[in-house]
């Protein structure tokens, strides 16, 4: 167990030390209230001396947005080439979360932010950390996501293809682009999957929240079984499949990828990014060496049902990154024993494609996500 020391009132004290992107605990940490100016906060922080934030709460989250401008009076440096350009806004982004992360809070035993003016994080905190046990040290910037993502899960996302709201949990993808749900609800079903007299299955890898299970079952498919390797998505489906009244069609397993059964059809929108992550939301976005993509390709020929199909949703942005060709994707279908029958393509809708600030403008202007219809040779 990690553990943060600081010393208060001239006395020692320690807390167990929480981060959801697996920063190590600070090696010196030093009190921090209202009388904290904030170029002497952003400089600690840049010199790695973590804040424990005693004062007013709302004080602290003006102090970190303070901070936060103090960041990015440095533009990021810049490069004509896509994949540095890349780097160079993950390292950006990187160390503005790893300064701005030396602002901490102290959530007591029962997950209590004992602070002036501070909201009542318990039920957010549990839902992120599970029970509460002993007082623990987070930065400010993750319990802000703890309680935004809270927000989220209770208030939902609405998505139309399904005509109902999905409730996304902390740590997990949230449906937001709608885009790819919609290529998944207007794709024509595999032929053994319509004309099929008896159960008609589908196998949906790395459910998330439930979301595309959720479509299939609610397109005619008879039997779906939704896997994921993060036992907060699973959660997450669980109560979605629930909430949608779908239990008796729709299995949760896992973890894992794929379940030991074939299907008539195998969907899977592994992350589209093919780059390390670097904390639990991240695992949505980036998929390391594309570990997952192959790990579909290559195990869904022997997961398809005679006739049957695999749906790969993925979009093409890391191509206009540089980080992966078209080429090399094509390859990996054929190294896989699968051909392309048929393909789809929408145009993102999501506000940064039109955001011309945006350090990776070009590339999200130009991206297209796509639902590759694959069979076996």
């Amino acid at each position: 167990m990690s553990t943060i020391r600081w010393t208060e009132t001239n006395t020692p004290r320690s807390a167990r030390w929480h981060s959801e992107s697996a920063t190590p605990p600070p090696r010196r940490v030093i009190g921090a209230d209202d009388r904290m100016k904030a170029d002497t906060a952003h400089r600690l922080a840049c010199e790695g001396t973590a804040l424990l934030w005693r004062g007013d709460f709302q004080n602290a989250r003006q102090l970190l947005h303070a901070m936060g401008r103090r960041i990015d009076r440095k533009p990021p440096q810049q490069s004509d080439s896509p994949p540095e350009s890349f780097h160079l806004h993950r390292r950006a982004r990187s160390h503005r979360a790893r300064v701005l992360g030396r602002l901490l809070v102290l959530l007591d035993e029962d997950h209590c932010l004992d602070l002036r003016r501070a909201p009542d994080v318990r039920q957010a905190c549990a839902e992120a950390y599970g029970p509460p046990s002993e007082p623990m040290a987070v930065s400010l910037t993750e319990l802000l996501g703890v309680v935004g993502a809270h927000q989220w899960r209770k208030k939902g996302v609405e998505v139309p293809a399904l005509g109902a709201r999905i409730h996304p949990h902390y740590g997990v993808f949230s449906p937001v682009r709608g885009e790819y749900v919609d290529l998944v609800a207007q794709a024509p079903l595999p032929a053994s999957a319509v004309r099929r007299a008896g159960r008609r299955t589908a196998l949906d890898l790395g459910t998330g929240t439930g979301v595309l299970a959720a479509v299939l079952a609610r397109r005619g498919l008879d039997h779906v079984v939704a896997t994921d390797i993060s036992p907060r998505a699973l959660a997450c489906a669980r109560e979605n499949v629930r909430r949608l009244h779908l239990t008796r069609r729709i299995d949760i397993v896992g973890p894992g990828l794929f379940p030991d059964r074939r299907a008539h059809l195998v969907v899977c929108n592994p992350p589209w990014i093919p780059a390390r992550p670097t904390s639990a939301v991240e695992h949505g976005v980036y998929d390391s060496g594309s570990s997952m993509l192959r790990s579909f390709l290559d195990g869904l020929t022997a997961h398809l049902e005679p006739g049957g199909e695999g749906w790969l949703i993925l979009s093409d942005l890391a191509e206009h990154l540089g980080l992966r060709t078209r080429s090399e994707l094509l390859a990996d279908i054929e190294a896989a024993g699968l051909h392309v029958v048929d393909r789809a393509n929408t145009r993102p809708r999501h506000p940064r494609a039109r955001d011309t600030a945006d350090p990776l403008h070009a590339a999200r202007a130009a991206e297209v996500t796509s639902l590759w219809r694959l069979v076996s040779d």
